[in-house]
Order: structure tokens, then sequence, then C-alpha cells
């Protein structure tokens, strides 16, 4: 039976403790991206295929990892996971000395990523009251973005302090930690239900027919894609705007920078799903693409004129890359058949992770086509996102998902 009140509010607050533990190095590559691509020699090309390689795992694995928790509990998938996420951070922290030996240790992490991020969120489903559940997924949210967040900070101080290399073995001990976290704090989940009418495991084409997760699951590739560029180019994008503006020794560091990024994104993803629950998920989540396009259209232009005027943009950026993130995954599950929910975030996160794959992977092909890091390629390459983010929008308007049960206007 679900869990009520104050034992749903400890299950959420628990796996909500270990997203931040296991995620506190998701990001610490590209928050070291300006130390590593001299240190090592890399393209910008080289560099966005190991941040890609992230996302490229993350997208293969999911479908598999998440989708197994409609018949085995997800509190097992998610440790396997949280051990992926410990191999991939230590491997890299002793072993990663160049372009190849990081792309495979990246793409272990990525595994590790599929194996908590979506299945946290089909952990508190199985387990939480339907009443909580629009509220958890954006809890969980902000625990993901608050780490992904301190990634950043994290990374720069601990590289500062004790080199590169420390900062991943930190990052896995702090995984392990989660993993300690979940294995003897939550409770095991009843058995799954059988499937109706016996469809396979794998079965895709059901969630695939079901017009209203998809809706959401589309629109949360771009937003993934648009995400994760930003977050995967950020700290680049200001450390090239610092020094060709004579910014010098700022004491707001691009690292800093893009930490207050992540915390601001972050509680913009649980206001946005308040706004989505009061005004209407379609209406919150069709202004915030709007004024993504916007504002992406014209960063790369305009960002680099001086360096206050881009830390400005970018910081409002986050805020609006943000604001729909919870809200578009709540869609998805909420109106996702019940039997088939670890299959719908399957597919919802997977088209995400698509997105985050060629994210910054395009970031980096534009800036080297353009001959390199410019005010026109930097303007060019976020304008690419603005263009992908429209085609986004006209799709999400056109299809009109349903509204969930607790929104305003939901049935």
């Amino acid at each position: 039976m679900p869990a009520k009140g104050s034992s749903g509010t400890r299950l959420v607050a628990l796996v909500c403790a270990a997203q931040v533990f296991v995620q506190i190095g998701a990001f610490f590559w590209p928050a070291l991206l300006p130390t590593m691509i001299p240190l090592w020699g890399l393209t910008n090309s080289e560099a966005g295929w190991i941040t890609a390689a992230f996302y490229g795992a993350y997208l293969v694995a999911v479908p598999v990892l998440v989708t197994l928790t409609d018949r085995i509990d997800a509190k097992r998938v998610y440790l396997f996971g949280v051990a992926c996420t410990v191999a991939g951070h230590l491997l890299f922290g002793l072993y990663a000395e160049g372009f190849w030996s990081a792309v495979t240790m990246r793409a272990l992490t990525g595994i590790g990523w599929a194996g908590t991020y979506m299945t946290g969120v089909k952990l508190l489903f199985d387990q939480v009251d339907a009443t909580l559940m629009s509220r958890a997924v954006a809890g969980h949210a902000a625990s993901v973005g608050i780490s992904g967040a301190l990634s950043f900070a994290c990374a720069d101080l601990l590289a500062n302090a004790y080199g590169w290399q420390s900062a991943f073995v930190v990052a896995a001990l702090s995984a392990g930690l989660a993993w300690m976290l979940v294995a003897f704090a939550v409770p095991p989940a009843k058995r799954p239900a059988p499937r109706a009418g016996g469809a396979g495991l794998f079965d895709f084409r059901p969630v695939l027919r079901n017009r209203s997760a998809m809706a959401y699951a589309l629109a949360y590739c771009v937003h993934t894609l648009e995400m994760n560029a930003l977050r995967g180019w950020g700290v680049a994008f200001l450390g090239y705007v610092a020094v060709t503006t004579g910014a010098g020794e700022a004491w707001l560091t691009p690292a800093l920078v893009v930490t207050a990024l992540g915390l601001i994104g972050t509680a913009a993803s649980v206001l946005g799903n308040e706004a989505a629950i009061r005004l209407g998920r379609r209406k919150l989540i069709a202004l915030a693409m709007t004024t993504s396009i916007l504002v992406g259209g014209s960063i790369g232009f305009v960002g680099t004129i001086s360096y206050p005027v881009a830390v400005a943009l970018l910081l409002f950026y986050g805020l609006i890359v943000w604001l729909d993130s919870s809200s578009l995954t709540a869609g998805a599950a909420g109106t996702a058949e019940p039997s088939r929910r670890g299959a719908t975030l399957a597919v919802h996160s997977m088209l995400g992770y698509a997105g985050g794959f060629v994210g910054p992977l395009m970031i980096g092909y534009i800036l080297d086509l353009s001959g390199g890091m410019s005010r026109p390629a930097w303007g060019m390459a976020f304008l690419a996102v603005a263009v992908l983010m429209a085609l986004a929008l006209a799709a999400f308007w056109k299809i009109r998902p349903r509204e969930l049960a607790g929104d305003r206007g939901g049935q």
C-alpha cells in the first residue's frame, strides 16, 4: 500500500537525500573543462564527446533499467545504478589520462545516472500516495538540481586544493554514502501487479501511442538538450567572456556562477510545478519554452559584450530553462498507464537524454566549425538550441497533452 502522511514524506526525504549524494559529482567534468582541454590537448569537439558520452550511455541504458522497475523492485535497480556511479567516478579519478579513457569512464557514470535518476522517480511513484506524487517529483527534481549545482563549486574547490583527480574520488565516496542510505533506510516495495493483456516487458508500442505522455516526453527531449548544453558549456562560455573582455580575476568565478545557476534553476523547477498546478500545466510549459527561445537566441551574441552581462543573462536563462523541468516529468508520469509507468518514464527519459547527448556535442561542433570560440560562434551555437526549442514548442502545442488530476482544468 502506498505510504501516506509522515511516512510518505519521510520516504521522499530519504530518496531526495540519496540523490544529492549520488549526483554530486555528475558535472565535475564540465566544471573542469577549461582546465582539462589544455591539459590533455583536446579539441572542442573531443571535449564535447566526453561530455556527451555520459548522456549517450544513459540513453542506451535507461530503457532497460527503468523498464525493469515494472517487474522488479525499483530499489534493486537503483542500488545497481549507484554502484556504477561509484565505479565510474573512482576509475576516472585514478586512471583517466586522455580522450578514450575519459569517454569510457564517463560512459560508466552515465549508466549509473540511468539507474538512479528516473528510477528514483519510479521508486517514489511505487511507494508514495497519489496525493503526494506531483510534489514528490518536484522534490526529487530539486534534490538532483541542488546536487548538480553544487557539482560545479565542489569540483572547483577540490581541484584547486588537491588536484582534479581528488574531486572524482570524493564524488565516488559520496555516491557510496547514497548506496548505504537507500540499502538500509528505504523499505522494499510490493511486487508490481501483472501487466494486463500479457504484453511483453519491453513492448513500448502502447507507451508510444499515449499521445499525452509522448507530448511531454518530446518537449522534455529538447528541454534536456538545452539544459545540458548550458551546463556542459556554461563554465567555458563565461571563461571565454572573462578573458576576452578583460574581466580578470572576478570574485564571481564561472564555476560559482554556474553553481548559482543550478540553485536558481532548482527553485524555479519546484515553483514551476506549483505554478503548473494552479495555472495549468500546458500554459506554464508553453510560457517557459517561449521565453527560453527568446533568451537562448540572443545570449551568445549579447552575453559576450561584458562579463556582468553574460552572468546576468546566464542566470536568467537558467531560471527559464529549469522552470518546466519537473512539470514535464510529472506530466509524463501522471498521464501514463499505471502498469506501464516504468516503461513510460524509460521512454520519457530516453528521449530526454537523446537531447542531452546532442546538446553538448552540438555546441562543441559549432564552435569548431566556426573557427573556435568567438562572439559569432557562441551566438550561432546558442541560436541553434533556440531554433530546436521553437520546433518543440510547435509540436507540444499541436498535440495539447492532458493536464493532471490536481492541475487547474485537470480531469
